[in-house]
């Protein structure tokens, strides 16, 4: 493999049993929205979707959902009669490619139609990194063994469903000049305005002819043309996409940004947004010399992870499953401050701050779910959308049509301390000290407030606990005094105090301002530093060792081998209630918490807690999130053989779909994962005051790896073997 290719994803074969999983490989994006790899001229039982950042409207059982957009791809070549399909006809050659680096999403096909004629097609499409608004497709077609009429329809589609609703209202549609037609339409409940408008091209080919269709919620534009063999066509569609959250007149909008995309046609519009995606892999790019795999692997999740990023919007984040898929509904989990965040802070710095800012603006909803459980200051809902209120279902069908109670949205508490774990690492890597003045500090004492009523005195122990909660192993539900819970909320109380005392000093206003309004009396400190020095953190009697929770080493113990070949996570193979009574986890727990706390576990504390709970996780079918964090912390500890191996699971986990689930979008917190798996841990990157250190254990095949970062305000780039890094 080239260094060409790496920079490329390519499917040579067309499968119709791997359809949606591709969808979700080739999604394309630019930080606005993102669009699934759905064929233009559609498939049977496709799964097309655009989501757009902030687009919610309410739904049964979910709670509120990303709406499925209308599908601006719809392009259907016709001919002499046939329409252009790859399930009919004879598909004589095939191949698909994603350019990681302009993010433009190529497909060529040679197609026999059912009468035996034969063409060539060549489309290819892409979403302006330049302007967030602008979508482009260009379609060429070559008639190879005939003379004949080619009919070419580009349309729009209101007709987008997600998986259970349908969510839009049309309000209008029509056409403007030959060339171009409108689709406005509002959302049911949230009553957010969105319109599309296109414009057709077409260059080649004899007595062009040009009409409309003006189906409901459908319009499309059609350009009738003869065409000879061996002679090309091109058909341009551009396409404008505006909603109500970002303009006021969103036809006017959507059209007059149409007519500056017209002027500058598909070329201009390619190169605008190539070049923009040179500056941002000029900071976000890391190189893999020796292992073309890993490298490519590890750039297309990097790609992911950029395309969802919102980028002129702070009231947005990175769902589970970035702009993809519906899986998750669009949702937003701790992946993305614990899993995704980490690669932007230290990368792209700005954008993580538009994702922390979407939390605090949905402080309010986060006020209201600790006001509703009993609770003072705020609480983070464990499934948050617009407004920060919990939309985790309470209910989901399970695998025999029962239905199955989801606790997570009840008692999964730790992401309250995980947003101001990310916080205080923003503003530790950035030195943004305006953020945190004006917004972090607000989070910090607020969620501090939270665990200051939180927890439970403990009389006969004579400590401070917190009981029934899920930490981040979910196999176990309802335990007393996570470690991880237990020792990040405890985290967020010791630097809530720091942060109010460096407010006193740098700013007192604020300081004064914040007291007054989160009632942050004296007691109430007091309050903070008595559960400080008294908190119960689990531990195996003296020893380095941690308890995940009261009663974990009581459990049954259970090796894994045992129960191999399997296909299947181990809470499927024992139940909900089954998995609940061994010692075998979802996912990293105490391990997590050693990895976030770096600083304060030294590495034989990690070894000890590593040889324990690291056979004990079910680490290939459990959940997504663990085997980049492995491989982070097996490198950490010389283990690079047994790293390499969870690095690679983790790399592959989409592009292979090797949970079989990559049909419901991105596995975004793998990718953010993968990112900390390469620089803190095979690097061994570590933050020291203004500076930094490097402990680097590569893969002995791994002949270079070099990165840039930020790290308060200067760029430093390291490449190793370290000869040639630089500060």
């Amino acid at each position: 493999m080239t260094e060409r290719n790496n920079w490329l994803i390519t499917e040579t074969r067309f499968h119709p049993a791997a359809l949606h999983h591709k969808e979700t490989v080739f999604t394309i994006g630019n930080g606005y929205l993102g669009t699934r790899g759905t064929f233009e001229e559609g498939y049977p039982g496709d799964r097309p979707a655009t989501f757009v950042h902030g687009l919610f409207d309410a739904a049964p059982l979910v709670n509120t959902e990303l709406v499925n957009a209308p599908n601006w791809l719809p392009f259907v070549p016709v001919i002499n009669g046939e329409r252009f399909r790859m399930d009919r006809g004879t598909l004589l050659s095939y191949r698909r490619e994603l350019h990681l680096r302009n993010g433009l999403l190529k497909r060529t096909v040679c197609w026999r139609s059912p009468a035996g004629h034969t063409v060539e097609l060549r489309i290819e499409r892409f979403a302006s990194l330049a302007d967030r608004h602008l979508l482009a497709i260009r379609c060429r077609i070559i008639p190879l063994d005939f003379d004949g009429i080619l009919e070419l329809r580009a349309g729009l589609d209101g007709h987008a469903l997600n998986p259970e609703c349908f969510h839009w209202h049309l309000e209008d549609q029509g056409a403007c000049g030959e060339h171009t037609v409108y689709l406005h339409m509002r959302t049911r409940h949230s009553g957010i305005a969105l319109c599309e408008a296109c414009h057709l091209t077409v260059s080649g080919g004899e007595e062009m002819n040009w009409t409309h269709l003006d189906c409901d919620a459908a319009p499309a534009i059609v350009a009738s043309l003869k065409v000879r063999a061996g002679e090309p066509v091109s058909a341009d569609k551009l396409v404008s996409l505006v909603t109500s959250r970002e303009a006021g007149d969103v036809v006017s909008t959507a059209l007059s940004l149409l007519e500056g995309a017209r002027t500058r046609g598909y070329d201009g519009l390619l190169q605008a947004s190539t070049e923009a995606w040179a500056q941002e892999w000029d900071v976000c790019d890391i190189t893999i010399e020796g292992d073309d795999q890993a490298d490519q692997a590890l750039r297309y999740n990097l790609f992911q992870l950029l395309i969802a990023a919102p980028r002129h919007d702070d009231r947005a984040s990175i769902p589970a499953k970035a702009l993809s898929g519906f899986g998750y509904r669009g949702h937003v989990f701790w992946d993305t401050e614990i899993f995704m965040l980490p690669f932007f802070t230290f990368m792209r710095p700005e954008l993580a701050r538009n994702m922390l800012m979407y939390r605090y603006h949905t402080l309010p909803g986060a006020r209201r779910k600790a006001q509703e459980q009993g609770y003072a200051g705020a609480m983070f809902a464990w499934e948050s959308a617009d407004t920060g209120d919990e939309t985790t279902p309470r209910f989901v069908p399970g695998p025999n049509g029962q239905l199955v109670r989801i606790w997570t949205g009840d008692i999964e508490h730790h992401i309250t301390a995980d947003v101001a774990y990310a916080i205080v690492q923003y503003w530790q890597a950035t030195g943004d000290d305006a953020f945190m003045r004006d917004y972090g500090a607000e989070i910090v004492l607020d969620t501090a407030r939270f665990w200051g009523s939180r927890v439970e005195w403990n009389q006969a122990r004579a400590q401070y606990e917190i009981n029934d909660v899920i930490g981040p192993d979910e196999y176990h539900e309802h335990v007393n005094n996570n470690a991880f819970t237990n020792r990040m909320a405890q985290w967020n109380l010791e630097n809530a105090l720091d942060i109010l005392a460096w407010l006193r000093l740098t700013c007192p206003d604020k300081a004064a301002e914040l007291e007054t309004r989160l009632e942050l009396t004296e007691e109430q400190l007091s309050h903070w530093r008595r559960i400080i020095g008294n908190l119960y953190i689990p531990r195996h009697n003296a020893t380095s060792l941690l308890e995940q929770f009261d009663g974990f080493f009581a459990l049954g113990d259970i090796n894994l081998a045992d129960y191999e070949p399997r296909t299947v996570s181990m809470q499927a193979l024992l139940g909900i209630e089954g998995v609940q009574q061994y010692q075998v986890l979802k996912q990293p727990d105490v391990l997590m918490l050693l990895y976030l706390l770096r600083e304060e576990y030294d590495i034989a504390a990690l070894r000890e807690n590593w040889a324990y709970y690291a056979p004990r996780t079910d680490i290939t079918y459990g959940s997504s999130l663990g085997p980049a964090i492995h491989a982070l912390l097996a490198a950490r500890l010389g283990e690079v053989d047994q790293a390499y191996h969870y690095f690679m699971h983790a790399a592959r986990t989409d592009l292979d779909d090797t949970r079989g689930n990559a049909a419901d979008g991105i596995h975004a917190a793998t990718a953010g994962g993968l990112w900390q798996a390469v620089v803190f841990g095979f690097a061994g990157l570590r933050m020291k005051g203004n500076g930094y250190t490097l402990a680097p254990h590569l893969p002995p095949h791994w002949r270079k790896l070099a990165f840039t970062f930020y790290h308060r305000g200067k760029r430093a780039y390291v490449s190793l073997p370290d000869d040639e890094t630089q500060g």
